[in-house]
């Protein structure tokens, strides 16, 4: 797979050429304007202020002895830019949001026992097919791919599963119960798993359940952001 260590090195450093940048963007802004995604001010997909709000403050959680390192606190300008690049096709704030990810997956390695990096499977949750038309993309995965990173496919849904927006924890968990199953043979392959939101953890949990069903060794998990509600370790 991808160097771990080399993408978050390089998502560490996101302030080179600021200035030529700067005056592509300007440039860009008058030929196709946008508005930023964390204020909705004009000419910018991110402006400096909403950017420097999107900068990572790595916090870990214990989810039933799942290490989980989140970047962001989802509220305010990351919840308005995270579901605008989620839902409303904002892909332009993803090298921003990236960089957020980069810090957390590095936070969560260093929080598991890996002799090995370039061993380690990255795993993410497979999307519903309905979702995943309707966004044209994944979130997960693209974000990944900015870092040149990507997720394995280790996990199928089992059944179908409703969309988790909405529900009480306790729905939550039901929905996600025995949902994913492992696609391949993973015994003995150590996991890290990766997701955009942690709310409740039921689809971190359950993930989990599936892989180490199939005899694999999940070292923890890195999210992009956690709800507020999440309490950090």
């Amino acid at each position: 797979m991808p160097n771990i260590d080399a993408a978050t090195d390089h998502a560490a450093a996101p302030g080179r050429g600021s200035r030529l940048r700067s005056a592509l963007l300007d440039a860009l802004a008058v030929v196709a304007p946008t508005s930023c995604a964390g204020c909705g001010a004009a000419d910018r997909s991110l402006c400096e202020a909403c950017a420097g709000r999107l900068s990572p403050s790595v916090r870990t959680i214990d989810l039933d002895d799942l290490t989980v390192a989140a970047a962001l606190d989802y509220d305010g300008v990351a919840r308005s830019a995270i579901a605008a690049f989620k839902d409303g096709g904002r892909t332009d704030t993803a090298p921003h949001l990236a960089v957020a990810f980069s810090a957390s997956i590095e936070a969560a390695l260093q929080q598991s026992v890996v002799p090995h990096r370039s061993s380690l499977h990255l795993v993410t949750v497979p999307s519903s097919r309905s979702a995943h038309r309707a966004r044209g993309y994944s979130p997960v995965g693209l974000l990944l791919g900015h870092l040149g990173l990507r997720a394995e496919p280790m996990l199928g849904a089992r059944r179908q599963a409703a969309d988790q927006v909405g529900l009480s924890p306790d729905s939550r968990r039901e929905n996600r119960s025995e949902w994913l199953e492992a696609r391949h043979a993973v015994a003995g392959e150590r996991m890290l798993l990766v997701d955009d939101i942690l709310t409740t953890g039921a689809t971190l949990l359950e993930a989990r359940r599936a892989l180490e069903s199939a005899g694999a060794i999940v070292v923890g998990a890195a999210v992009l952001a956690r709800t507020p509600r999440r309490n950090a370790a």
